[in-house]
C-alpha cells in the first residue's frame, strides 16, 4: 500500500473546489459522468486506430444505494495504471484528455470526442462525499488499482479486485447530500446534464432482497437508459422530418405549444458548430417572454441561456447549441472572453438573420401568419444588433388596421409623397377608431404599434438615419387632413379665447380648422416627440416626465362648432358644452381620469335631461 498527498498548484485548493469552483452541486454529476464518457471516447480511439480490440457494449451505470449511503459511476472505458492515477488523480493541474490528445492526435476533418479532463473535475466529488474510492483497470495488461481519499488531500493506493477494463468511482455520501440517494433525483440530475452525453447510460437503484437471507445477492433492479447519444442536432437536416424537429422540441422544453419554424445549425468551417434554434410563440409583452437556449460542448450540458455566446436578444428562443471547440474554464461554468466565442456568436445571429429573410421571399405567406408571434423579437434584435438590422430590414413587416402587412418600401410607394416620407400608426386601434377613420378617408394606410417594444423601435428606425422617414401617431397631428377655412382671425380668437377660458387648462392650445369631415367636431392632438418622451418614462419606472403639448382642434365644418361661434361664452350651457367637446375629443385618445370621467357623467346626464326638456 502507498500513501500520498495530492499535488496542486495553490494552497487550500480543495476549500475552494468545494464552496466556489462550481455554482450548483449537483454539478459533481455531469463531471464524473462526463468523464467516465471520456474514458469511454479514450478507448473507441485506441479500437479506431487498432492499438486495442474494439468492445460489444460501451455504456456508464450510474447506481444508488441508500443502504450503503453510496453512490457509483461505473464506465468500461479505458481505464488507468497506478502510474496514471498518480498523474491524473494525484496532481490535480494536469489534464488527462490534453496528454492524451498529444500523442492520439485525429486526422484532418475528424472528430476526436473526448469532452474534458480527468482531473480538477473529479475533484468536484468531494463537495458531497465524505470518502472516495476509484476502482481501475487499464486496458494495457497492467493490475488493477485501487485509490481512496477522505478529503481530496491525503490518499491511499492499493491492488484493486476489478478484472474488468474501466473504472467505478464510490462516493461515500455526506448526510446533508443524501439526496441524490433517491432514484428519481438522481434521474433527474442525469437528464439534466447528461440527456445528450455521447454514450448510453443507465441509471439504478440497488436494493436488497425483499427478506435477505445469508449469502444472498443483493437485488439489482433493472436499469433505465437516461440519455439520447445521437441527439436531433447531429445530424443533417435533410435527413430530419417536421415531425422530429417538433417531437424533439416537446421534449426538450416541455412546452405542449407548436413552434413557430425552426433553423437548424450546421457549420463545420471556420469553426465545428451544430444546434437548433425554435421561434416558439410568443406573447404581446416581449419582456415577460424567456426563452432557453441550451449550451453544449460535445454533448455535455453547460449551461442556460449564456450571453457571450448567444446574443441577448436571441434568448427569446428556445434551442441548443453544441460547440465543443468553445473555451470553457474548469468548471465548465462560464466561457472565456475570446474573440473566437464573439466570431461564434456573430455566426449564430446571422444564420437567424438569414433564415428569417429567406422565410419572408420564399414563404412570405406564411411568414405573415406569425409575423405577430415574432415581431417583438425581430424589432427588439434589430435595436441591439444594427449588423442584424442590416440583414433583416427587408424582411421587416408593418402590420396595417386593415390586418394587411407591408414593408416598408411597400407602404411607402403608397403613402409617401415627394416631401413628406411619414409614417401614419395607432397604438390603440379601438380607442383611436375616429382618427383612425380620417386617415382611411384620405386613402392613407395606418399601421399598427401597439406593443412595448414599439416605442423604442420606431425611434431606432428615425435615428439610424438610413430611412429618411418619420412616424406620426394617428392623434399627433391635423397636418394632411384640414382644408382652408373661411371664419374670420377675429372669430377665431374669440372661439380660441372662450374655450380657454372654459376649461381653464391654460396650458392647452386651442385651434380653428377645417375638417376634411364633417362627422368629427374635435381632436385633441399631442406632440409626437413630448409624448413619446412621457411614454417611454413611463416604461422605464421614471417619475420625471416632459410636459406633453396638448392641442385641442375645433371642426369649424361641424354644426356644435358653429353653434359655439355665437354662444354666450358665460352661460352654463355654453360652459358644458364646450366641456363635453373636450372631455370626448381627450376619451378618443386615451381614457379620463376618474374625476373626470364622474364629472363628464354627470354632465352628460343634465345635458339629456335639457335635451329632452325636463
Amino acid at each position: 500500500m502507498a500513501k500520498g498527498n495530492i499535488s496542486i498548484h495553490a494552497q487550500n485548493i480543495m476549500p475552494v473546489i468545494k464552496k466556489w469552483l462550481y455554482s450548483d452541486k449537483d454539478i459533481f454529476i455531469r463531471e464524473l459522468v462526463s468523464n467516465a464518457c471520456d474514458a469511454i471516447s479514450k478507448y473507441k480511439v485506441l479500437a479506431m486506430k487498432g492499438d486495442a480490440p474494439a468492445a460489444e457494449e460501451y455504456r456508464v451505470d450510474v447506481a444508488c444505494d441508500k443502504e450503503a449511503g453510496t453512490l457509483t459511476i461505473n464506465d468500461n472505458g479505458i481505464g488507468m495504471t497506478a502510474e496514471e492515477i498518480e498523474k491524473y488523480i494525484c496532481q490535480v493541474a494536469f489534464s488527462g484528455a490534453e496528454e492524451f490528445l498529444k500523442q492520439y492526435k485525429p486526422e484532418e476533418g475528424e472528430s476526436s470526442g473526448i469532452i474534458g479532463h480527468f482531473g480538477l473535475g473529479f475533484y468536484s466529488a468531494f463537495m458531497v462525499s465524505s470518502k472516495v474510492t476509484i476502482d481501475t483497470k487499464s486496458w494495457q495488461d497492467a493490475p488493477a488499482v485501487r485509490w481512496v481519499s477522505e478529503d481530496g488531500m491525503e490518499y491511499e493506493i492499493e491492488e484493486s479486485v476489478r478484472t474488468e477494463r474501466g473504472t467505478t468511482i464510490t462516493l461515500y455520501l455526506n448526510e446533508d447530500d443524501k439526496e441524490f440517494l433517491d432514484l428519481y433525483t438522481l434521474t433527474s440530475t442525469l437528464e439534466k446534464y447528461c440527456a445528450f452525453m455521447p454514450t448510453p447510460i443507465y441509471a439504478q437503484e440497488i436494493k436488497p432482497a425483499a427478506e435477505p437471507k445469508e449469502g444472498e445477492e443483493p437485488v439489482i433492479e433493472l436499469p433505465q437508459q437516461v440519455n439520447d447519444p445521437s441527439p436531433l442536432w447531429l445530424k443533417r437536416p435533410s435527413e430530419v422530418t417536421d415531425e422530429e424537429y417538433r417531437d424533439f422540441y416537446h421534449k426538450v422544453f416541455h412546452d405542449y405549444e407548436e413552434p413557430l419554424f425552426w433553423i437548424h445549425l450546421n457549420a463545420e468551417f471556420p469553426f465545428n458548430l451544430k444546434g437548433i434554434l425554435y421561434f416558439p410563440k410568443m406573447k404581446n409583452e416581449f419582456s415577460a417572454s424567456e426563452g432557453q437556449v441550451k449550451l453544449f460542448s460535445n454533448q455535455v450540458f453547460v449551461a442556460d441561456n449564456i450571453k457571450e455566446i448567444i446574443p441577448e436578444f436571441l434568448l427569446l428562443l428556445k434551442g441548443v447549441v453544441d460547440c465543443p471547440e468553445l473555451p470553457l474554464n474548469v468548471s465548465r461554468s462560464f466561457l472565456q472572453n475570446d474573440g473566437y466565442v464573439k466570431k461564434v456568436s456573430s455566426y449564430i445571429t446571422r444564420k437567424v438573420a438569414d433564415r428569417l429573410t429567406s422565410e419572408m421571399n420564399t414563404k412570405r405567406e406564411d411568414y405573415q401568419k406569425y409575423w405577430d408571434d415574432i415581431h417583438p423579437f425581430v424589432k427588439y434584435g434589430c435595436i441591439r444588433d444594427e449588423k442584424f438590422y442590416d440583414r433583416v430590414k427587408d424582411a421587416l413587416l408593418f402590420k396595417t388596421v386593415d390586418g394587411e402587412y407591408l414593408t416598408l418600401k411597400e407602404y411607402g410607394d403608397r403613402n409617401f409623397t415627394d416631401d413628406k416620407k411619414t409614417v401614419f400608426y395607432a397604438s390603440d386601434e379601438k380607442r383611436q377608431a375616429q382618427m383612425i377613420q380620417l386617415y382611411r378617408d384620405q386613402d392613407k394606410d395606418v399601421v399598427l404599434f401597439d406593443t412595448l417594444i414599439d416605442n423604442n423601435f420606431i425611434s431606432f428606425l428615425e435615428y439610424t438615419g438610413k430611412n429618411e422617414i418619420s412616424f406620426r401617431r394617428v392623434d399627433a397631428s391635423m397636418e394632411g387632413l384640414t382644408e382652408s377655412s373661411e371664419v374670420s382671425e377675429e372669430t377665431r380668437k374669440d372661439l380660441e379665447e372662450k374655450f380657454r377660458k372654459s376649461l381653464r387648462q391654460e396650458d392647452l392650445e386651442v385651434k380653428l380648422e377645417k375638417f376634411k369631415t364633417s362627422e368629427l367636431p374635435a381632436m385633441v392632438t399631442v406632440e409626437e416627440q413630448s409624448r413619446r418622451f412621457t411614454e417611454m418614462s413611463r416604461q422605464w419606472g421614471r417619475d420625471f416626465s416632459m410636459p406633453e403639448k396638448r392641442t385641442l382642434v375645433l371642426n369649424t365644418a361641424h354644426p356644435l362648432i358653429e353653434y359655439l361661434k355665437d354662444a354666450d361664452a358665460d352661460s352654463d350651457m355654453t360652459e358644458m358644452v364646450m366641456s363635453q367637446v373636450m372631455d370626448l375629443a381627450e376619451m378618443a385618445r386615451q381614457p379620463l381620469d376618474s374625476e373626470r370621467m364622474i364629472a363628464f357623467l354627470s354632465r352628460s346626464n343634465k345635458l339629456l335631461t335639457i335635451l329632452c326638456g325636463k
